[in-house]
């Protein structure tokens, strides 16, 4: 028995406390577009009017550096959440989007992993940490939507953000292996909707990286829209050096170049999910 099938095994319980709408972007493959999602889907969903918070849950940190944290003003990370010695609300940062906050990361939780072992109920650290956030918070302060920044792999952060969210929002590179990896990725969903979490679906699939001008890249979007259906958004994400540029200056590409074509997809995706959102809760 694998280390996550033992996960899956020992912390069953189906009745997840109340939260906000919590959608985590994942896929385990890295360069995809999850993070540049994560940071641009939430400043849109923000300028719509939605109070947003994004979990950076990746090592790496890059959603926080994508959005102006500096490293060393991470005091409270994540890390910290996950292993129980702050309230998620402690490592909640201000970003220079209206209404958008961030939960930062560090390195500190690459070892998150080791350092838990086999504590009981560790793959609902987020789970509950996300439950107690809107807790006697005023109503102006509390978050409609929260946003997870998964690292790109199949462990326990990853394992602890599909427990705690609602729906998976998949980043997909328009490249050769893209659906070898959706597959992976679709079968560990199904996993944590049978053990740990059974309200889990897949809000939608975003192509990313498209090039129009690259056969290769409508092969993918034709291969996908046939085997996914209409799982997959109509927005696609474009290749744009815009897009590219704006983590550099710590700024979302909305913030940086409103209007470059990124940017606009970037809209048009967040107008997208509320759609969808919408669609869910008439159902």
């Amino acid at each position: 028995m694998s280390e996550l099938d033992q996960l899956y095994q020992e912390d069953r319980d189906p009745t997840p406390p109340p939260h906000p709408r919590i959608l985590s972007l994942a896929n385990q493959k890295g360069g995809v577009g999850k993070t540049t999602t994560a940071i641009n889907l939430g400043t849109a969903l923000a300028a719509i009017g939605e109070r947003v918070l994004i979990v950076d849950l990746d090592p790496q940190g890059n959603a926080s550096t994508g959005l102006g944290i500096d490293r060393r003003n991470r005091n409270c990370s994540t890390y910290d959440v996950l292993i129980g010695e702050a309230p998620l609300r402690d490592a909640v940062v201000a970003t220079a989007v209206p209404r958008l906050h961030i939960a930062s990361s560090t390195m500190d939780l690459s070892g998150l992993e080791l350092e838990l072992g086999t504590t009981p109920g560790r793959a609902f650290r987020l789970r509950d940490a996300i439950a107690a956030l809107n807790k006697n918070a005023a109503p102006d302060t509390d978050y409609t939507y929260v946003l997870i920044d998964c690292p790109p792999s199949l462990n326990l952060l990853t394992v602890n953000a599909m427990a705690a969210s609602d729906a998976i929002l998949v980043p997909l590179q328009c490249e050769f292996f893209a659906l070898e990896g959706l597959s992976q990725l679709l079968q560990t969903v199904e996993q944590v909707r049978s053990t740990l979490n059974p309200n889990l679906s897949i809000h939608g699939i975003v192509l990313t990286m498209f090039d129009s001008r690259n056969n290769l890249s409508n092969q993918v979007v034709a291969d996908v829209r046939q085997f996914m259906g209409g799982k997959v958004y109509d927005t696609m994400i474009p290749r744009n050096v815009r897009i590219s540029e704006a983590p550099s200056y710590g700024k979302p590409v909305l913030v940086y170049d409103l209007k470059c074509v990124g940017s606009e997809a970037y809209l048009k995706l967040a107008t997208e999910v509320i759609q969808r959102e919408r669609e869910l809760r008439t159902h």
